[in-house]
């Protein structure tokens, strides 16, 4: 049998001697491991848990799980933005939102607001779904021509609550008059079908 494998090698070298040399580089590469080689198996005890799962990492988190609708203005129309936030804001703190305008990456989208910098709305109140904005300036100073912007983003922020239908603007214990989108005046509640016509996709 010439040509069987587990012939011994020529000088007395055979398997046995070649086994040998496979353990030892494989202790040789344990060692550059940093692993020590034991003698005698020994069981090895897991650390204690809990251990937190690994969640991937991301660029930038959600805020909360509650919608709030805004409506900010680009060019001449009025333009819906829905932030998540923890808890829903007031109707005074969502007018508060409008005042100060866009965040940086809304202003990316070329969204401003009409009521930038402008104190205009000193109360709101809700009762069975109408919300009173009481005005203490009629909108002056705004920098537009057209006052109807600034109405319409008060008008559809606030009917984008669950809790708001209608809007009524008052000044002075008065009702005061307000533009809709055709241009005509209404001391009216208005409703955001008063500005639809204004309302352009994001």
């Amino acid at each position: 049998m010439s040509g069987d494998a587990r012939r011994p090698d020529p000088g007395g070298t055979g398997w046995p001697l070649r086994a040998a040399l496979v353990a030892a580089t494989g202790l040789l590469a344990l060692a550059g491991c940093g692993v020590s080689a034991e003698r005698v198996p020994r069981e090895v005890t897991p650390p204690h848990g809990p251990f937190p799962a690994a969640t991937p990492g991301t660029a930038a988190t959600e805020s909360g799980t509650v919608v709030q609708r805004l409506c900010y203005v680009r060019d001449d129309t009025l333009v819906v933005v829905d932030r998540r936030v923890r808890t829903l804001p007031t109707p005074r703190e969502q007018i508060g939102l409008l005042v100060d305008g866009p965040v940086a990456t809304e202003q990316e989208d070329r969204l401003t607001s009409a009521l930038t910098g402008v104190n205009v709305v000193t109360d709101v109140r809700v009762a069975g779904g109408e919300a009173t904005v009481a005005v203490g300036e009629r909108l002056a100073g705004t920098g537009r021509n057209d006052e109807v912007l600034a109405f319409g983003q008060i008008v559809c922020t606030l009917t984008g609550r669950a809790d708001v239908d209608r809007v009524t603007f008052v000044q002075g214990g008065q009702r005061l008059g307000v533009p809709r989108a055709d241009g005509s005046l209404s001391t009216g509640p208005l409703t955001a079908a008063d500005y639809a016509a204004m309302v352009s996709p994001r």
